[in-house]
């Protein structure tokens, strides 16, 4: 009797359970009353930050220095002013950290990114002195995106 009340009540959670997956399955994608900013990569194909304005572009050069972009009305390039970036990068144990020189119209790390693929970066940009700094933080991943075809830092899929 214990095996058939046990077998019971087994049925029913998997019924429970196969009914709230899809259940959850059919709700919309995306509440009506909740808006997600789209991801757009910015004119070099890099990661855009919003957080700040001007809007930056953070982009890894093929010598692994990081460009950071400053970005205006319509995604044009705008020379950077007096902002001050940092970048920390690679092991969190033993960190690399970038400064910046200006060259032309972006700001290019004075080294390279650390060696490897898979690691944190937080990006901290201050737009002018007592000012708040905009702090943005993701994992660097160089791979290329197979659907949108930026590298995985700047990916601008839903996945």
């Amino acid at each position: 009797m214990k095996t058939k009340s046990f077998a019971l009540v087994l049925t029913l959670a998997s019924v429970a359970l196969c009914s709230s997956v899809t259940a959850a399955d059919t709700k919309p994608a995306a509440d009506p009353g909740h808006t997600h900013e789209k991801r757009t990569a910015g004119p070099n194909r890099g990661r855009v930050i919003t957080g700040i304005t001007p809007r930056a572009e953070f982009f890894v050069t093929p010598d692994r220095k990081v460009q950071i972009t400053f970005l205006g009305k319509d995604d044009a390039v705008i020379a950077p002013a007096a902002q001050v970036v940092t970048v920390t990068a690679g092991d969190r144990s033993a960190p690399t950290k970038l400064t910046f020189a200006r060259q032309g119209d972006v700001l290019l790390s004075t080294t390279a990114l650390p060696a490897g693929n898979d690691f944190p970066v937080v990006v901290e940009i201050t737009s002018s002195p007592g000012s708040p700094n905009a702090v943005e933080k993701f994992y660097f991943d160089s791979s290329q995106c197979g659907e949108c075809k930026n590298a995985e830092y700047a990916c601008i899929c839903a996945h």
